[in-house]
């Protein structure tokens, strides 16, 4: 998904991915603004994986959105 259909829709998705990663801080979710490269950076930093695992989980997120 392009950053800015990802930015357009993150007002709805902000809870439920606050869900998902609980490990994301309230700091974290309001400085990405939904900005999807950055959520992708910290998931992969908070959880320890790699950046492409951080990556597939977003988009499978995405998906069932």
């Amino acid at each position: 998904m392009s950053e800015d259909r990802f930015k357009s829709r993150w007002a709805d998705w902000k809870g439920p991915f606050k869900k998902e990663w609980d490990r994301l801080t309230d700091e974290d979710l309001d400085i990405a603004e939904g900005h999807r490269s950055y959520l992708i950076g910290r998931i992969q930093e908070r959880y320890g994986i790699a950046r492409d695992e951080a990556e597939e989980q977003v988009q499978r997120f995405e998906v069932r959105m």
